[in-house]
């Protein structure tokens, strides 16, 4: 599975709902999102399934994967393209075993303790932040700002994406610090035109 972590979104159920879920993720696509993870705390397993089953088809032949957060059940069910887990969201050795090797698994980290702990083995890439703070999280870590993201980019032993309260105008600065992209949430979900909006971010140098 190919992975380009150069604009990630990652979706919310309530900044989506205006566009709709798969409307608002094929406009943001369009405007060159490269990857999608469904994200949606308060979902069940089943209403997860069925909302990553219509996102499948509407990204099939886009080469855009799917990845779920959290839920190893919900991303075999529905057959995503990968998972992604926060610190204690479950056990990562176990995770690619289910998934299979195919599968792209990604993993949070927030400081360095946390990187000199992890086995980058069965992990594809990291997910670095907050870099500032957000909303789209209540219990998030401190912000790391450019400063500390640099410094956990150069000590991660695997591709990295910046999130954390990330906008278009900070582009330059998140690439600068040897990130492979940006992940973002309410800069593109909820926006009027979300396809402008993911394009912003290769507007902005």
């Amino acid at each position: 599975m190919r992975l380009d972590l150069s604009l990630y979104l990652v979706t919310d159920p309530g900044l989506c709902d205006g566009h709709g879920l798969v409307e608002t993720v094929v406009a943001a696509v369009r405007g060159g999102v490269t990857l999608v993870q469904l994200r949606d705390k308060h979902a069940s397993d089943a209403e997860l399934i069925d909302q990553a089953r219509r996102l499948k088809v509407a990204l099939a032949g886009s080469g855009v994967p799917l990845i779920i957060n959290d839920r190893l059940e919900v991303a075999l069910a529905a057959e995503a393209d990968g998972l992604h887990l926060g610190q204690d969201d479950g056990d990562v050795a176990a995770a690619r075993t289910a998934l299979g090797e195919r599968a792209l698994l990604g993993l949070s980290v927030q400081t360095h303790e946390q990187l000199a702990r992890l086995d980058p083995g069965p992990l594809d890439y990291l997910g670095l932040g907050p870099v500032f703070a957000t909303h789209s999280k209540h219990d998030h870590a401190s912000p790391l700002g450019v400063d500390g993201l640099t410094s956990l980019v150069a000590a991660s032993p695997l591709p990295a994406v910046a999130i954390g309260g990330l906008k278009a105008e900070h582009a330059g600065a998140v690439r600068s610090s040897g990130a492979r992209g940006l992940a973002v949430i309410s800069a593109i979900c909820g926006q009027p035109d979300p396809e402008a909006a993911a394009r912003a971010f290769f507007t902005r140098r």
